[in-house]
């Protein structure tokens, strides 16, 4: 959303007795299920669990970056949004007695608001993720529903404030999407791997158009652009090499490099996201904070991922074991170009962001972030030039996404 009246729930209704009416015919329905439904989908605020479940969605499909970490900062932005639309129109209504009897669930959550938070966030992901995964969509649609619903057999909120959240998910959703279709995500490549001595060797490398998808925090997504590489028959190289022909492999480094090549890559936004929601979990933030951290954290991998690619496709630099053959990985190296690396960018953007959500585990965090990217020296996938770019790459998105993402705001 551009501003808090680009979208306006539908107004509420002028009959309480009615509203209290309704809800208590609702909650003369519940079961015990219900209850235990209803402090599921309570857990963590209102977008806890739908960040888990586009996360379990996107590992079953096995969708990879970059398009997994695209998928996943478009979503959080509309729970975001959604999020923080639901808190400030419900400031300026009339705020109803939503306790409609003495069995009404008491929740650990007091409503601040007269418009359902919780609703608006499940509507936006109901709709987002039937946008994301389209041969899904009838049953996320369900999803939302039930947690909409939950608040009603619950008797915490009342069916007009559920409606108006329904309403602004909905309106942020609609917002979202058409970003999505127009976020150049969907561009084809028509480009030639470039030949020659020093150029990264392979085909179909994997997302090559990458660099050219619309950022959310950069300018460009050159912004952040590092440096050519060395000459790949310069000192300089020799040097990178003989580092990683010289590193001498142990049990311990071989299983540090094989978990980062598993949760620094594939599952990378899986790894982070789940310490986020641990953190949010452990310091008891609001609803407003966690939706706003893991838009922060998601945002960063998204930029992240496409000033990464953008700087790969630029230099198509040789990978440390095309250029000599003596040097044997400890698996083979993705299907990409080396420089900068991607393990670098991600997960040092990702710790960046969460010590500035999380200062009292900053080091923790940090340290992780570090060893993702210098894993891949254990490994022998990069040489030190390529990790010291990822991480300069990571550590200056993640500062601009903290940036934005906590900045005062007048509106």
């Amino acid at each position: 959303m551009k501003s808090y009246s680009q979208i306006s729930p539908p107004p509420a209704p002028k009959n309480a007795q009615a509203e209290l009416a309704s809800l208590k015919a609702i909650m003369a329905k519940r079961s015990a299920e219900d209850v235990a439904r209803f402090h599921w989908w309570a857990t963590g605020g209102p977008v806890y669990r739908w960040n888990e479940m586009i996360l379990d969605e996107m590992q079953e499909g096995f969708v990879t970056v970059p398009i997994g970490l695209r998928h996943l900062a478009l979503f959080q932005v509309a729970l975001d949004d959604a999020v923080a639309a639901a808190r400030h129109h419900g400031k300026s209504r009339p705020h109803l007695q939503t306790v409609a009897n003495e069995a009404a669930i008491r929740s650990s959550a007091p409503m601040v608001s007269s418009v359902s938070e919780y609703a608006a966030a499940s509507a936006a992901a109901g709709d987002m993720l039937g946008y994301i995964f389209p041969a899904r969509a009838s049953h996320f649609a369900v999803r939302a529903n039930e947690a909409m619903q939950s608040r009603l057999l619950a008797g915490v909120e009342l069916p007009h404030e559920v409606a108006a959240g329904r309403a602004i998910g909905q309106g942020v959703a609609a917002l979202a999407m058409a970003r999505g279709r127009a976020d150049r995500s969907d561009t084809k490549w028509s480009g030639t791997v470039p030949e020659g001595a020093g150029h990264w060797k392979g085909s179909n490398p994997i997302a090559p158009a990458a660099g050219s998808w619309q950022p959310w925090v950069l300018a460009s997504a050159s912004e952040f652009r590092p440096a050519a590489p060395p000459a790949f028959d310069s000192d300089q190289v020799r040097a990178a090499l003989n580092e990683l022909k010289t590193f001498a492999r142990t049990p311990k480094s071989n299983h540090r490099a094989t978990y980062w090549e598993v949760h620094g890559g594939a599952r990378v936004h899986h790894l982070w996201n789940e310490m986020a929601r641990t953190r949010l979990l452990e310091t008891g933030a609001s609803p407003t904070v966690a939706a706003r951290v893991l838009t922060a954290l998601n945002v960063a991998f998204a930029d992240a991922a496409t000033a990464c690619w953008d700087a790969k496709y630029a230099w198509w630099y040789i990978r440390p074991s095309q250029l000599d053959s003596d040097l044997k990985p400890l698996f083979a190296p993705p299907n990409h170009p080396s420089y900068p690396a991607a393990h670098g960018c991600l997960s040092t953007a990702a710790a960046t962001v969460l010590a500035g959500a999380f200062p009292y585990d900053r080091e923790r965090l940090l340290g992780l972030g570090k060893e993702a990217a210098e894993a891949r020296i254990w490994a022998g996938i990069h040489y030190r030039f390529d990790i010291d770019a990822g991480q300069e790459i990571g550590r200056k998105v993640g500062e601009r996404v903290l940036q934005r993402a906590f900045a005062a705001r007048t509106n």
